[in-house]
């Protein structure tokens, strides 16, 4: 599967989560070898979030952290199906799908195990590009 997204960094990634009509959850391999269970930052600790008013989950393919409370980013990120009004000033939105959305329709119908939401079969992404700053004009 292929993406292009603008955002400030990322890498092959393990899908372990696919949540129906909201989003994916994916785990940077780089941290905790693919085993889907998360793993630490780059900077070996949690980090705090950034938010701005200006950066919602307001589209889909927004590419935002994912964390289990204010301030415990680490290495875990996610990206939506659809916008997400509710996740805005929770989660640090850092990028954008801006191409390849037609693999985001993909996965978006992959099936999954109702319980868990975790794909019947494994699925990686393989290929990103990424593009600076994202959000400029």
């Amino acid at each position: 599967m292929r993406f292009c997204c603008c955002c400030c960094c990322c890498c092959c990634c393990f899908l372990p989560f696919l949540v129906k009509v909201y989003l994916v959850e994916l785990f940077k391999l780089c941290f905790f070898k693919g085993t889907g269970k998360g793993g630490t930052s780059i900077w070996g600790r949690k980090f705090e979030d950034e938010f701005s008013e200006h950066l919602k989950h307001n589209v889909r393919g927004v590419v935002a952290m994912a964390n289990n409370g204010p301030n415990t980013n680490a290495s875990q990120f996610f990206f939506t199906y659809a916008k997400q009004p509710h996740l805005d000033m929770k989660y640090t939105v850092f990028g954008k799908i801006i191409d390849g959305l037609e693999t985001l329709d993909e996965l978006e119908k992959l099936p999954v195990n109702e319980k868990t939401f975790r794909p019947l079969n494994d699925v990686r992404i393989k290929d990103i590009t990424i593009h600076a700053n994202p959000f400029a004009g």
